[in-house]
This record gives C-alpha cells, structure tokens and sequence, in this order.
C-alpha cells in the first residue's frame, strides 16, 4: 500500500464507542516514525520489482503475505468469532479503495523516482477534503479550500507537466492517492462499529481474492529472488500498517501530522542508496508547498472536531 501522508484516523472499538487510548507522545510519534521507514522500505523493494514485474503481480503477492499475517493474527486473538461486521458494503468498498490505490501506487513507481511518487502522494489529504463534501456531507470553509488550492499547486511543482522533469506515471501516483484518500473517508465511516483486526482483516482477504483473479492475465514467472521480495514487501507493508495503527493509541492526529512527513526523507535516502537517485530542488520544494497545506488542513480539522465536541 502507498504511504499515507498524514495518518489515517483510528478504528474504533464498538463497545466503547471511543478509541482506545493511552497518551504517551514520545510512543506514538517513536511508532509512526518506525511506520514510515517500513512503508518506505515496501515500497523501495516494489520499485526494484517493478522493473521486471507487473503491478498487479506485485501487488498480489503483498496482499498475499498480508493475508496470511491476518490468518495468524485472527488465530491468536479469539478466532473467527470476533470477524463478525456490522458494515460489510463499507468493508467491501474500503478494500477496493486500498487495492487499487495499491496497484496504481506500484505501477507509478515503475518509471518515478521514489523521493517524487512519495511527494506526490502527499496529495491524499487535499483528496480526502474534496471526497469529504459528497461522501460525509461535511461544509468545507474558505480557509480549508485554501488550503487544498496551495497543495494542489504544490503537486504541480513537484509533477511539472509539460516540463522536461515530467512523466505520465504522475498520473498513477495522483489515481492511488485518490483511491487512498476514498479508502480513509470509508474508514472514518465505520469507525463507531469496526475495530482494527476486522477491518484489516477484511481489507487483506477482499484485496487478496480479487488481485487473484486478475493477476494471471498478466502473470510471469517468478524466480525464488522475486518471491523472497514479495514476502518482504508483504510483511514489512504489514507491520508498518500495524505501527500505524497503533500510533492513534498514544497520540492525537494532529501531533503525528508533521512527523508523516519524514516519509519523505526516507524515500530520498533508500532511493539513493538503491537507485542512485538524487532528487532535484523542485521536488522538495513542491513537497514543502503540500505538507504545508496539509498541516493547516489538519489544524483546521482539529478546531472543528473541538468546536463539534463543545
């Protein structure tokens, strides 16, 4: 799965109708710290992949090993007894989002540098803000529009189209984060009856099965290498989700907000000890112009939640 840029809001636990917490900062932001050096390290080994495999194939052996962790999770933690859902249409529609946004997110990386597809998908929160006005009935005010306007000029920095730096796998990159973005509206709408484990559990199972059905239309041979690499994408994807997750327990979204952001310094390190890549000066600049709108866009949600509460 791509990295989120900002993190995606906590499942909660329908018996208390509250999320589960626990403050401790220092544990939240030292998780999702760890969170996105996992996703970045996934997704530099899908970008190795990607230049001998399909997408889907990738994508299809993730989800594969991501299922398999779910199996033995939801074995050691009461069994399929507690698997039950109160939102199967919601669960059904939040993995479709989290495929595809997958899919797409590898095939970008086939031809963009890692530093400029991470940057790229900083774009989701601007995406959930849009997707939030039809989908959630929420009211967007002018500030929050604001914000969403300098992020998307803050994309077309780090893209460039017409430019000599830009390429059409923008596009797929720009397609995941949508797709993304689509998946943490549906998940903040199951979030007073869902609890992690199903949710993920749903999410790896759904995923698996349909990229099973697709993927031999484009399969190749796999060669033992390439199947040691996707059982390592799968789980490290896997454990940086849980760390993800687990973050939510101990602090609150809007002080993990800026710490998602290194996702980006990490993409750039492991490109350029993998790849060699060195990303040029627009790239952080334009990555600097939607992580800035995407924390005011985040302070704004954190002043109407509170407004709501009071």
């Amino acid at each position: 799965m791509p990295n989120a840029p900002l993190p995606e809001p906590p499942v909660v636990a329908p018996q208390e109708g509250k999320p589960l917490r626990i403050d401790n900062s220092a544990r939240g932001i030292a998780l999702l710290l760890l969170s996105s050096i996992f996703m970045c390290s996934g997704d530099i080994a899908s970008k190795y992949l990607a230049t001998t495999l399909p997408a889907l194939q990738i994508s299809w052996m993730r989800y594969g090993t991501f299922a398999a962790i779910m199996l033995v999770t939801i074995c050691f933690t009461g069994g399929f007894r507690r698997m039950s859902t109160r939102r199967p249409g919601l669960q059904v529609l939040r993995a479709l989002g989290v495929t595809v946004s997958s899919i797409l997110f590898v095939a970008g990386l086939h031809d963009l540098p890692m530093a400029d597809a991470t940057a790229t998908s900083f774009v989701s929160p601007l995406f959930v803000t849009a997707l939030s006005i039809p989908i959630l009935g929420e009211i967007v005010g002018w500030r929050r529009w604001f914000a969403t306007i300098v992020g998307l000029i803050g994309v077309l920095v780090v893209v460039r189209p017409g430019g000599e730096g830009f390429h059409g796998a923008s596009f797929f990159v720009l397609g995941s984060s949508f797709f993304w973005a689509f998946s943490l509206i549906v998940t903040r709408m199951m979030s007073r009856t869902e609890i992690p484990v199903v949710t993920l559990a749903y999410s790896a199972s759904i995923g698996f099965v349909l990229l099973s059905l697709v993927v031999p239309f484009s399969w190749q041979a796999l060669d033992p290498k390439a199947i040691l690499i996707g059982l390592f994408i799968g789980s490290i994807s896997t454990i940086g989700h849980i760390f993800l997750i687990q973050a939510f327990r101990y602090a609150d979204a809007s002080l993990l907000a800026p710490f998602a952001y290194s996702q980006l310094l990490w993409s750039s390190i492991f490109g350029y000890l993998v790849f060699a890549a060195i990303p040029d000066i627009w790239t952080y600049v334009g990555a600097a112009i939607i992580a800035a709108s995407g924390l005011y866009t985040a302070h704004r949600e954190r002043i109407r939640a509170r407004r709501v509460a009071g």
